[in-house]
């Protein structure tokens, strides 16, 4: 991932609306959700929602599948990893072995987590 992409992924994270939508789509896994359950369990107002989600897809955070008059959005997982990966990429600078294991770790059980 390039900087100028880590930027803007974490430019449409950094706001409440988004960041939430953007967690409810890795909580529900690769099945996704319908923009409509989507703005139902948030409570968020359709046309607001379909601004945010237009963000999170500008920034390559989600994907959206059409079926039929409804849209299905899922998160990019392999976007959410490159990120991860870009942020932990100097992690703990030339002792990187020495914090290896505790970074597999932590993302280990994040990723259990959602699953």
């Amino acid at each position: 991932m390039e900087l100028n992409q880590a930027v803007l992924a974490l430019t449409a994270l950094a706001q409440a609306h988004r960041l939430a939508i953007y967690r409810l789509l890795v909580q529900a896994g690769p099945a996704g959700k319908m923009a409509g359950e989507i703005a139902l369990a948030l409570g968020v107002p359709p046309a607001t929602l379909s601004f945010h989600l237009k963000t999170l897809a500008h920034a390559g955070l989600v994907h959206s599948h059409p079926e039929g008059r409804h849209v299905r959005y899922t998160a990019n997982f392999a976007a959410m990893h490159a990120l991860l990966d870009y942020l932990s990429e100097n992690c703990c600078g030339d002792t990187r072995a020495v914090c290896a294991s505790d970074t597999q770790q932590t993302f280990a059980f994040a990723t259990r987590s959602v699953s």
